[in-house]
């Protein structure tokens, strides 16, 4: 009896064993079905917060581009306030503004043409008063000189006769550049002044005065330079006349000298 009673009591704790442990078994299964859903759950809002972050970053790209075409429009829009305005130009302000210009271009013209010219006839001037003081030491040391102080101051004469040549054509060459751009300037007065320019029109008219007073003036000075070159030739030719008058003077005061020796 006491075995059967310990054959029961073993197979009440077995049974309650295998109880246990199909507890356990429905308890871990039911634990790895939870962990399933929270992994497919994680899934589901790991794609669709990355679907969200895409649309947004999307979403932001579109919103720069556009604000910045919208600012582009607006910056050409304010550097460039004449496209709106173009077509409301008149062919009278076209020509007026062109006529500006055109007044503008030539007077540049006219003032580049007089500075250089007024400076080639100042270099003239200068060569011809440096000439007329060699013609004058020239001059006045005739008979006085050796030959080989003679030969050298007349070389020297000679490079400064080419020197005033070649600044006499440069004068000329400028000059003619002058008197061009006078008459443009004229032109483009006129054509400023019937195209409503009158402001252009009366400041160009008198860049043209205020440019022939200098020109006149550096002619003037030049032009007194050649009286004074003129002169000395002129003194030049007499006191040649008188050196050979006196050179043969002497020759015949020797000669007559040696006669009366011979005498």
């Amino acid at each position: 009896m006491q075995a059967v009673r310990q054959c029961s009591a073993c197979a009440s704790r077995a049974a309650g064993g295998l109880l246990r442990l199909q507890a356990d078994v429905s308890a871990l299964q039911s634990k790895k079905s939870v962990l399933r859903r929270g992994a497919a759950c994680s899934r589901f809002l790991s794609s669709s917060a990355s679907v969200l972050i895409s649309s947004r970053q999307a979403t932001n790209r579109k919103t720069v581009q556009w604000k910045d075409a919208a600012q582009a429009n607006t910056a050409s829009l304010t550097l460039n306030p004449s496209v709106q305005q173009t077509e409301h130009l008149t062919h009278d302000c076209l020509i007026k503004r062109a006529a500006s210009v055109v007044t503008d271009s030539t007077g540049t013209l006219l003032s580049q043409s007089t500075m250089a010219l007024i400076d080639a006839f100042a270099n003239y001037t200068k060569a011809v008063h440096t000439r007329i003081a060699l013609q004058r030491r020239y001059l006045v040391s005739l008979g006085k000189l050796s030959p080989a102080e003679e030969d050298s101051l007349q070389r020297a004469i000679f490079v400064q006769k080419a020197e005033v040549s070649e600044q006499l054509t440069e004068c000329k060459r400028l000059e003619t550049t002058w008197i061009k751009a006078v008459n443009l300037c004229k032109m483009a007065a006129e054509a400023a002044y019937t195209s409503e320019a009158a402001q252009a029109s009366i400041t160009l008219r008198a860049n043209i005065q205020l440019a022939r007073s200098h020109v006149d003036e550096a002619q003037k000075t030049s032009a007194e330079a050649d009286k004074k070159l003129a002169e000395t030739k002129v003194e030049e030719i007499q006191r040649m006349a008188e050196f050979t008058s006196s050179l043969e003077d002497c020759d015949e005061h020797d000669i007559h000298e040696a006669y009366l020796r011979e005498d």
